[in-house]
């Protein structure tokens, strides 16, 4: 895999008082041809996300404009990378913007069994 080509995730939280802040974002990523994948919004937890949030997929290249975005928004979230290691992806490789949200490491794949790697770029829920 090529430098810049990495798959990424950011998940996107969002309160009912900032749904509509979150709806913009996710216009402006669906917008981007660096988008892979926007996800519906998710008023509800699922997996370890255990508050409303949705999903982004890219590749690492494009990392610090969605990151920048983010900021940008106000809104809180969780940027990390896409390993063979769900636990560390989501932990020690994560990147949090904004006050980190407890996840449910519970429901996490163990390592080298990752099912995020083949459903990249498509919707996980």
């Amino acid at each position: 895999m090529a430098v810049g080509d990495a798959p990424y995730h950011a998940h996107i939280y969002y309160s009912a008082e900032e749904r509509p802040s979150a709806e913009r974002l996710r216009d402006d990523f669906a917008s981007r041809p660096e988008i892979l994948f926007v996800g519906q919004l998710t008023d509800r937890g699922v997996g370890p996300h255990p508050i409303p949030q949705y999903e982004v997929h890219f590749r690492e290249g494009s990392r610090s404009a969605v990151i920048e975005a983010i900021e940008a928004s106000g809104l809180r979230a969780l940027v990390h990378p896409l390993t063979d290691d769900d636990l560390a992806d989501h932990t020690s490789l994560a990147h949090w913007i904004g006050e980190p949200v407890a996840l449910d490491a519970s429901v996490l794949d163990p390592p080298g069994v990752n099912q995020g790697v083949p459903r990249f770029g498509k919707s996980d829920f």
